[in-house]
């Protein structure tokens, strides 16, 4: 039987839209981003201590760099960010031609190369697009005429990619060359229903089932790789955004939210804008580096 606890509120400043929670196995913290407001948060669960690093834009996902730091995931494009020294470079631009579009979820593949997609800030419909960032920073996009690029992940033997475009209301899963990276042949999934809520973030853990955030949902579902749902997790914020494992061990599945935007209609959550941390009964599986 598997036993999951609550979920808990991490004793951290809550963000206005908190995103893209990343766990770094060298340095032993959790980040994560907040991001109208530019800011990369690293905490540290052995003391409890938390720190923020300005990026000056906002920003979306991050992963670790092979070569130190982290590869992030900006408004502008993708860039470098040492958060002990608080120094970011952008090392490619993305949607130039469209100014009113920002970066948004981001994630590295097995080999290292970075993925990362865009929205417009006014959610207009076909004017995002994913991209990748290779090792030699040439920047490529990859899938086209989205409109909120957002979850993604692979599967363990690198050779399927899931993927959220979130007002399709699906997962889609498509499938991965290991050769090049390339992708192909997209395909639902999942199809959450209505009163599910908006798929946004998502990882998938080391049983290889896939782990989804629900904007306006109130939650984070469990699917297993044949596309059943497995289990619900409920928790006290209504706009979860994204969720990755964390910990020493990979058994803390961390949890971002947002606030509702002032004089929004959507009801307001007692967690709305915390991290979460939740103990689920499962483990993760370490997250893969920037090989650039």
């Amino acid at each position: 039987m598997i036993r999951e606890a609550p979920p808990e509120a991490v004793a951290v400043p809550r963000a206005r839209l908190g995103e893209g929670p990343c766990w770094d196995p060298r340095t032993a913290l959790l980040y994560w981003t907040d991001i109208p407001a530019g800011r990369i948060h690293r905490y540290d669960p052995v003391d409890g201590s938390h720190a923020v690093t300005e990026v000056g834009q906002p920003v979306g996902a991050m992963a670790p760099r092979s070569a130190g730091g982290l590869v992030v995931a900006v408004r502008d494009g993708f860039g470098f960010c040492d958060p002990e020294a608080g120094t970011f470079e952008l090392v490619g631009r993305v949607d130039a031609d469209r100014p009113g579009n920002r970066m948004n979820d981001g994630k590295c593949d097995p080999d290292g190369r970075f993925f990362a997609g865009t929205k417009a800030e006014d959610d207009t419909p076909g004017a995002a697009a994913l991209y990748r960032l290779d090792p030699d920073l040439a920047v490529t996009r990859v899938v086209d005429d989205l409109t909120i690029s957002n979850g993604l992940d692979w599967s363990a033997d690198g050779r399927l990619f899931y993927f959220v475009d979130s007002p399709t209301r699906r997962i889609d899963l498509f499938d991965r060359d290991p050769a090049t990276g390339a992708i192909s042949g997209r395909r639902p999934f999942v199809e959450l229903p209505a009163d599910a809520g908006w798929p946004d973030g998502l990882t998938v853990d080391a049983e290889g089932c896939v782990w989804v955030a629900l904007w306006g949902g109130s939650a984070v579902r469990r699917y297993r790789p044949d596309g059943r749902l497995d289990r619900v997790l409920r928790l006290p914020a209504r706009l979860v955004t994204s969720c990755a494992f964390g910990g020493p061990d990979l058994d803390v599945l961390y949890v971002t939210t947002a606030a509702p935007d002032p004089g929004s209609s959507v009801p307001v959550g007692p967690g709305d804008g915390s991290l979460f941390a939740c103990r689920v009964g499962v483990v993760g599986r370490p997250v893969h580096a920037f090989a650039g």
